[in-house]
């Protein structure tokens, strides 16, 4: 259950979707929604065959957000119910020699930031906006990281070398809405992404890694001046997750050229008017999360994240978001198992290169199960 409440509104375009009053005008809002993650069935299968493991993995996801009236995503403009599909891949290998992936699965730039963020199990940012609700939320996605998101792709990931492993892959063409506007843009050539990390046991435990990642943009009819117009976007990152006891910490940073702030490549670059191609914005940004496990088994959370978009040359003082930053505190705690009750509270801010904001604060109760 997520109630949203707005404190502030005003025009912010082009970042995380952020508080919408309804057609009331009411400033808060309740709904009983899904979270970051949706529900998840996922079918895996292994075995070894002349030397060499192989593996598939098929998994769907749903949503329990509706907001249609008969309550099967049927009425009105409502895509909370679609059923995901993220994952569907093969892999083969040996522990000497590593491992291909073929197929569709989450992306290598940004995946070890999402899958470290404590909101993973919870809401973060996001919720119920203008009466309703999306198919998940968003987390830190936009405040603090971008989205890895699900992407085909052909990638090879080395033994495991001390703790050492990395993985390059070629990604599957992807269409970007990449200007204010919401125009798109398509690529040429398979997108790359790559990652290398270091993984070390002991009393304190963690990880360490880098990741990266490019694709080459090309302007469409609807792009007007950049019309057959090329232009690379890219970005990298660096993070560590250190453990010791029943303290978890968390430290992430990323920084890209033309990649937006939400997703890669989403409004990360604009065309101002027929006589101009495209123009980059860059953006950067970073988190940082401590956790605690007290007696009782519970862990408490604390994070803070911001991701900030630079205006492309020529822009000035527009609505485009400039930052977003969110303040999560938390608690999980296992009732059994299996089963873990959670609570969140997020307050989030919108900031536009001419000043504007949306703020709205997100608090959540409820439950994840894993089996």
């Amino acid at each position: 259950m997520t109630r949203t409440d707005n404190d502030k509104n005003e025009s912010v375009t082009g970042g995380t979707v952020g508080f919408t009053p309804d057609n009331n005008g009411e400033d808060s809002q309740i709904g009983i929604t899904t979270g970051l993650l949706p529900a998840w069935l996922g079918f895996t299968g292994t075995t070894s065959q002349n030397g060499v493991d192989v593996s598939f993995t098929i998994s769907l996801q749903t949503a329990a957000s509706d907001n249609g009236y008969h309550g099967d995503g049927s009425s009105g403009n409502n895509q909370s119910s679609t059923v995901l599909n993220r994952q569907t891949f093969l892999t083969f290998g040996t522990k000497d020699l590593g491992t291909v992936k073929i197929g569709k699965d989450l992306g290598i730039y940004g995946s070890d930031a999402i899958l470290n963020d404590m909101t993973l199990l919870g809401v973060g940012a996001g919720g119920v906006s203008n009466g309703t609700s999306q198919a998940t939320t968003f987390g830190g996605i936009g405040t603090g990281y971008q989205y890895a998101a699900w992407k085909g792709q052909l990638a090879y990931t080395t033994p495991n070398m001390n703790g050492f492993q990395a993985t390059i892959g070629l990604m599957h063409p992807q269409m970007f809405n990449v200007e204010q506007s919401g125009n798109s843009a398509y690529q040429d050539r398979m997108g790359y992404e790559a990652k290398a990390s270091y993984s070390w046991t002991g009393d304190v435990a963690g990880k360490v890694w880098v990741s990266g990642a490019s694709y080459e943009i090309t302007g469409t009819a609807d792009n007007t001046g950049a019309n057959g117009d090329e232009v690379t976007i890219s970005a990298w990152d660096i993070g560590t997750s250190v453990t010791s006891g029943n303290l978890g910490l968390v430290g992430y940073y990323y920084d890209g050229s033309g990649n937006g702030i939400t997703a890669l490549g989403l409004t990360g670059l604009d065309v101002q008017d027929s006589n101009t191609k495209f123009k980059k914005r860059d953006g950067d940004g970073g988190y940082v999360q401590a956790t605690y496990v007290i007696p009782t088994g519970t862990k408490l959370g604390l994070a803070y994240g911001v991701s900030n978009l630079d205006e492309a040359s020529g822009e000035t003082a527009t609505t485009m978001v400039e930052k977003q930053d969110r303040w999560t505190v938390a608690a999980y705690h296992p009732l059994t198992k299996h089963l873990n009750l959670v609570a969140e509270y997020s307050q989030i801010e919108q900031e536009a290169h001419n000043d504007n904001k949306n703020e709205y604060d997100v608090m959540s109760i409820g439950a994840i199960l894993f089996f």
